[in-house]
């Protein structure tokens, strides 16, 4: 799609004309009282694209559509939090997402092979528990962060793309099943099923059941492709059993959740909008009174509100830029993950691969979207690449590159190191 250069010249064009008009909004229509400010804003913004732009012809690949998409959307982001409540550079987000473009090149060198990241696949199952085991000692009082002094680190987050990787499969490795006790299985599908067992205890233990759907939907995902891939033999029985045994979990799940989500789950939030429902109701007053084309820039209420940035950051964007801004930072989201149903990925694997990271973010995004428009229980889950939070943004941006990776793969043949008899005998 953009091989040549005038197709990557005109993809550049857009992004540029795009950030431009967002940043003509903020110095026509913004609350500001500095146009030092907007000036800022407008020479990181810009100056941000032209690096990157520069820095990905560096890199060969077959199609650089994600990476456009991924640069539209993080300086979108950066814009947007620079907004809120009045135009200033958010600096903290700004390095948050360089350092998601850097983890976006670790994710896209690291995948490319699959080959060999499928032979590391013990290592990927030890950091998974070696996670594990950090999230339950290192915390403190049942918690998913670490504090490390100034900062931060929200371990559960890095769990997401190794269980990504974990699931991810080829045909020939599904080929491989071994006899135990009556049944022909594959190790790995059993290894898989105790780690996602092992991740729902830890969410549980923890208390932030808000990120479990993003987990399942990965591990169901992979699990499809390693049940069904082409000429499998599996019964529809056996799927319909399975689809039933996990509604019934589901049912014991909220039966017996713990109180403060039963909270969530049947809270009036207009009777209670000085407790759980709080949030929800004031993001709905916000995105009612932003309207379509929004307050404008820094003039919204939302900003006092706690967690106005991360978790209900769509109805922040929706006060103060209107729901058709919002509307189309979520489609530019969804594109991203169409890229690889335009662009089919060249293997089986990097096909599961790609069906998993896209499972995350559709879970990720729709969580928070619908709990902030009380559509569901609200979750407290971030908006990929908009919301702030240094885990979240950097674990999404090695997504990403995984995701990039699915697009233009290496595939390198094993060398036969056996040299043919009639060589040997030359030889001699």
């Amino acid at each position: 799609m953009f091989k040549n250069g005038l197709s990557y010249f005109a993809s550049a064009v857009f992004v540029l004309v795009a950030h431009s008009a967002m940043l003509l909004n903020i110095f026509v229509n913004g609350n500001y009282s500095d146009v030092n400010s907007v000036v800022t804003l407008s020479a990181v913004v810009i100056g941000l694209d032209l690096a990157y732009f520069t820095a990905m012809l560096f890199f060969k690949q077959m199609t650089y559509s994600i990476d456009f998409l991924l640069i539209l959307i993080l300086n979108m982001s950066v814009i947007f939090q620079s907004s809120f409540g009045g135009v200033e550079l958010n600096k903290k987000h700004l390095i948050t997402c360089i350092t998601a473009l850097v983890a976006c090149r670790g994710g896209y060198l690291l995948c490319r092979n699959h080959r060999f990241i499928q032979n590391k696949k013990k290592y990927i199952f030890l950091a998974i528990g070696a996670l594990v085991i950090a999230i339950v000692t290192l915390t403190g009082s049942r918690s998913m962060w670490i504090n490390l002094g100034p900062v931060s680190v929200q371990p559960s987050e890095f769990i997401k793309p190794l269980l990504v990787l974990g699931c991810a499969t080829s045909v020939m490795e599904q080929q491989r099943k071994h006899k135990l006790l009556c049944f022909n299985v594959v190790y790995e599908n059993i290894a898989l099923f105790f780690i996602i067992a092992l991740i729902c205890g830890l969410q549980w233990w923890c208390r932030d059941l808000g990120s479990l759907p993003t987990f399942v939907g990965i591990y169901i995902c992979g699990l499809f492709f390693r049940l069904c891939y082409p000429k499998a033999k599996f019964s529809k029985k056996a799927v319909i059993v399975g689809v039933a045994v996990l509604g019934a979990l589901a049912i014991v799940a909220v039966k017996y959740a713990p109180s403060y989500v039963q909270d969530r789950l049947f809270v009036d939030i207009w009777s209670d909008k000085t407790g759980n429902g709080y949030q929800q109701s004031k993001a709905l007053i916000a995105i009612a009174e932003g309207g379509w084309l929004g307050k404008g820039p820094g003039f919204g209420e939302l900003h006092n509100v706690f967690a106005y940035d991360n978790d209900i950051v769509f109805a922040t964007i929706s006060e103060e830029w209107g729901l058709i801004y919002a509307i189309m930072t979520v489609i530019a989201i969804l594109v991203i993950l169409t890229v690889p149903l335009i662009n089919p990925p060249r293997s089986y694997y990097h096909a599961s691969l790609s069906a998993c990271i896209c499972s995350a973010f559709t879970v990720q995004m729709a969580l928070n979207i619908f709990g902030s428009c009380n559509m569901i229980p609200f979750t407290g889950v971030t908006i990929p690449f908009i919301s702030t939070g240094g885990s979240s943004m950097v674990t999404s941006g090695f997504m990403i590159g995984m995701l990039s990776a699915t697009q233009s793969p290496i595939f390198k043949k094993t060398k036969n190191k056996k040299k043919s008899s009639s060589g040997r005998r030359a030889h001699n």
